[in-house]
């Protein structure tokens, strides 16, 4: 055994000193000069004691805890004693090792082994060994930490140290874990337990440590409820006994727990709080841990750019760290994301890396798991022969290891694979299978999977009774899980996959039978299925995206230090881009610089913590039966709905007394005529030159199209349509038609209807009884561009054709006026440039005075007005995502408070803009009608300009008749 000698009484106030000094030394220079004037520190026992105080540090700070074990081995070295030396080492290798230096750690745990060898203290050779041991099993030295543990073991043994032996169980649990060997590391585990609760005074670190372990293990064996009150009792010991890296660790293991139960939105928050907890702390480990279980996170919500940004930062977190199994998992999420981007080619690549890291490891998982994936790519990419045999060969290893979640998740893909090749015996086999398991698997999205993909093998076998069965238990899974989203992104992106339910309801519905029923109930799924989260916002009133103090200041200053940094670098790109060539590096640069920002202010409302209000507002967001609806419409107005079912799309038909849905054109023939209506008005920017050359064959060629997307939408309905006024609700890639200017050959459908658009039914009845400002002031902004130089006459006409109104031009025209003034005013007119992002709808945006108003601002702003309109190119453009949400500024006008917005569906010409403009608030100002207003407007310019190019972009969205008084 190693002696010691004991140091003098005079030492304790320089202990004393160092402690408080210990932050300053962090360098070999001031650790001698502090020794210099602290020469009583130079002792062994002095050297013991800062060795043992080494793990109590790294409990609370692991950088306090590094500088601890460097004095420590300053100390012994000034001294040359071995003995001390061996000691400090060790410490210095422990300190290494939590603070992720893993490497450096196993060096120095084999210095100080060497040294204790040669001093002939097997029992310090021992606890040196079972030390390694964790480092060892985080770079992947799986056969030296199992060597370390039995020569461990054999010595304690001898000894009858068993709290050593405990120590050694809790640290062999952890190579049985890390091969993914559950069963065998919880049987470790709990034998280590067992002794630690017995004597829990001994070592309170290890019997948290001892309860986090049992917990992981439970997860991985699907036993949920024991792991959730595991990692609770194991957090509430840790916080008992002041453990706070280890409380860090806890919540991050209850986030990734509920992020396996789909409960996304308290995982988000967790692991964002468990992110910033862990930073502060210095543990790197769990810090690159939660980046890389968001990247999980985001790939289940179909979020792929953010899925490889944050599985990019955990790889490089783990790289630097030199851990290769998390480094490889780190992998495996970049390739699944690059592949959800369609860059196939470098998924196989990061796939393949990840492969080559995992049998480094000694790891036959995460290979299998690999197959798995690669399978899905190919299968994607419509290789089924490739598929079915690598993933044939996963299911045959995850059967035999009796690993149930990535079972399922091959039977599932074995299904898929078999229904397209028209084996759908086969596909039921592997289905039903998948389902049996998932009876004992807390894993909801892959039961909602499930049960979606069992209703499409039923439709494929003409049985609509089970099928029908199958889709409601589908959408009833999907319900839950979609309001465990924390905000409206997620929730659309969350979407993107899954809007095969409603369509699957609806045409099971319509094939059911034409009774009153049938229809009701199909278009109420009809409903349900769109603008969910813009419904949801009106309803609760508030979105992630708006700023609230009172929930967590320093991300909500952080958020508009990010707009104002975007506000000014889209102002200098617009004077860069009058200055310079599209692709001068400064214009380069400042796009760069503009779109980091952008990416960091929705990374950082995305990981926002929720609001109690928000959750128990979204309980309240449902769509209105078609008796409420109707109670809203107007007696000559009738809502025309789209919707996409399959490979067709369906029109409901609904005013005070009827209602039905009649099956129209084609979706792919639509989709090809709206692509060649787009490029017939998109020469329009070839310019006058061009136009005035052209003029009767652009007139012929647009009006064919038109007629033909009439023939398809319309035609197989006009009979039906009746009353006055149609509100529109278009589906997917109908929000960009102008449907006012479809054309049966002899008249436009605006000469028949004055028309309006909506999102929704819902959301359409939303406003209708939406309150607005019906007695307020109205208010003009107009900023001057040089690429629309009568924007100030469309300002001052318009102005003069609304009595009352307030003008203000160029500088005077800014977001503060406009924040201030319109939260009161009836009318609201901004006539400026448009710009509209398609890579990134939220930031789309008009030019102010002195800012850019984006759909981020519109969210912060409170616009109660009965009619607001953004006079300028493009403002009604729109990214039909997911669930037929609509982003763009319609969107924030909605939120906002507007009753009904005016926009247009492309860049519209100044001129004719102008005169438009001026025209419908004549109009306007005599019955407040919008409906008829813009009627009476577009007919009046169509006379002046034939071209629906310039009469037909103006749409009218949301309520049409005025607020009541």
């Amino acid at each position: 055994m190693t002696t010691r000698k004991k140091a003098s009484k005079g030492v304790a106030a320089s202990r004393t000193e160092l402690l408080r000094q210990l932050p300053h030394l962090t360098n070999k220079t001031a650790r001698a000069k502090f020794l210099g004037t602290h020469r009583d520190l130079l002792h062994p026992d002095v050297a013991y004691w800062l060795t043992r105080l080494v793990p109590e540090r790294a409990k609370v700070d692991t950088r306090s805890a590094t500088i601890v074990a460097e004095m420590a081995v300053t100390i012994a070295r000034k001294l040359k004693d071995k003995a001390a030396m061996a000691h400090s080492l060790r410490g210095r290798a422990n300190a290494f090792h939590v603070s992720g230096k893993n490497q450096a750690a196993i060096a120095y745990h084999e210095k100080a082994r060497k040294m204790f060898v040669a001093l002939g203290d097997k029992p310090e050779v021992a606890r040196t060994l079972s030390a390694s041991i964790q480092p060892l099993i985080l770079q992947g030295e799986y056969r030296r930490a199992f060597a370390a543990a039995d020569e461990a073991r054999r010595i304690f043994s001898a000894v009858g140290d068993e709290w050593r032996l405990a120590r050694v169980e809790l640290n062999l649990g952890n190579i049985f874990d890390r091969q993914d060997r559950f069963s065998e590391a919880l049987a470790c585990y709990e034998r280590a337990y067992s002794y630690f609760l017995a004597h829990p005074q001994k070592d309170p670190e290890a019997v948290a440590v001892a309860l986090h372990n049992i917990a992981g293990c439970l997860v991985a064996l699907n036993d949920f409820q024991r792991a959730v009150a595991t990692y609770q009792e194991a957090r509430s010991f840790a916080q008992q006994h002041g453990m706070q890296v280890l409380v860090g660790q806890a919540d991050y293991n209850v986030a990734w727990l509920y992020y396996l139960r789909g409960e996304y939105r308290r995982a988000i928050d967790l692991l964002r709080a468990t992110r910033e907890t862990c930073e502060k702390n210095g543990d790197q480990y769990h810090f690159a841990l939660c980046h890389i279980d968001l990247s999980d996170i985001y790939l289940e919500l179909n979020l792929g750019k953010e899925a490889a940004e944050m599985a990019e930062k955990a790889s490089s977190c783990f790289q630097q760290l030199q851990m290769k199994y998390e480094t490889g998992r780190s992998l495996v999420n970049l390739a699944i994301a690059m592949s959800r981007q369609g860059q196939t080619a470098l998924a196989l690549e990061f796939f393949a890396k990840a492969r080559k890291i995992f049998v480094a490891e000694d790891n036959h998982v995460w290979p299998s798991l690999i197959d798995l994936y690669q399978a899905l790519l190919l299968y994607n990419e419509g290789h089924d022969v490739e598929a079915e045999q690598l993933c044939l060969s996963a299911q045959d290893f995850f059967r035999r290891f009796r690993l149930g979640g990535k079972l399922v998740l091959s039977q599932l893909l074995l299904a898929q694979i078999h229904l397209r090749s028209g084996r759908s015996r086969a596909a039921l086999l592997q289905c039903t299978a998948a389902l049996r398991r998932l009876a004992n698997l807390e894993l909801p999205l892959l039961n909602c999977q499930a049960q979606c993909l069992m209703a499409q093998i039923h439709v494929r076998a003409e049985q609509p009774t089970q099928a029908y069965e199958w889709y409601q238990a589908a959408r009833q899974t999907l319900e839950t899980l979609r309001t465990t989203l924390p905000g409206e992104e997620l929730k659309t992106s969350f979407m993107k996959d899954k809007l095969e339910i409603y369509e699957g309801l609806v045409g099971l519905c319509l094939e059911r039978g034409s009774g009153q029923a049938d229809k009701e109930e199909a278009f109420q799924y009809i409903e349900q299925s769109k603008s969910r989260n813009l419904r949801d916002l009106m309803f609760k009133g508030g979105s992630e995206f708006h700023l609230r103090l009172d929930v967590d200041s320093e991300l909500y200053r952080r958020a508009r230090e990010l707009r104002a940094e975007i506000n000014w670098y889209s102002h200098t790109l617009e004077i860069e881009q009058l200055r310079s060539d599209k692709s001068s590096p400064k214009l380069l640069r400042i796009q760069k610089e503009a779109r980091k920002r952008e990416d960091e202010l929705l990374r950082l409302v995305r990981e926002m913590p929720s609001v109690e209000a928000e959750s128990v507002g979204l309980a309240a967001s449902k769509s209105m039966a078609p008796e409420e609806i109707r109670s809203t419409l107007p007696a000559d107005y009738m809502i025309v709905e789209y919707f996409q079912v399959r490979d067709h799309f369906v029109v409901v038909l609904l005013n005070r007394n009827v209602l039905e849905i009649v099956s129209v054109g084609a979706s792919s023939r639509v989709l090809d005529l709206l692509t060649r209506l787009q490029f017939q008005l998109s020469k329009y920017q070839l310019g006058p030159e061009y136009v005035s050359t052209f003029g009767s064959s652009l007139l012929e060629a647009t009006q064919l199209h038109l007629k033909e997307l009439y023939q398809e939408l319309i035609a197989p309905v006009a009979e039906r349509l009746q009353g006055h006024h149609l509100v529109v609700v278009p589906h997917g890639p109908l929000h960009r038609l102008p449907f006012q200017a479809l054309f049966d050959g002899r008249q436009y459908l605006i000469d028949s209807f004055s028309i309006s658009y909506a999102p929704s039914a819902t959301i359409y009845s939303l406003c209708q009884n939406r309150p607005a400002n019906a007695s307020g002031a109205a208010i003009v902004l107009g900023i001057p561009d040089e690429a629309a130089p009568l924007i100030l006459d469309e300002a001052g006409a318009v102005a003069a054709a609304i009595q009352g109104s307030e003008l203000f031009l160029g500088k005077n025209a800014t977001a503060d006026l406009l924040r201030e003034k319109g939260a009161h005013s009836r009318l609201i007119h901004i006539a400026t440039h448009g710009y509209f992002r398609q890579d990134n709808p939220m930031f789309s945006g008009i030019r102010l005075g002195d800012s850019l108003l984006s759909l981020y601002d519109l969210y912060q702003l409170n616009l109660p007005a009965e009619l607001i309109t953004l006079s300028g190119c493009a403002t009604g453009l729109t990214v039909v995502a997911a669930g037929d949400e609509l982003l763009g500024l319609a969107r924030g006008l909605i939120y906002a408070g507007t009753r009904s917005a005016l926009l247009t569906l492309w860049d519209v010409q100044d001129r004719s803009t102008a005169e438009f403009m001026t025209s419908l608030y004549r109009h306007l100002s005599n019955n407040g009608d919008k409906g008829l207003a813009m009627k009476k407007a577009t007919l009046g310019l169509r006379e002046r300009y034939p071209h629906p190019y310039y009469w037909a972009p103006f749409i009218l969205l949301g309520s049409v008749t005025p607020s009541p008084s």
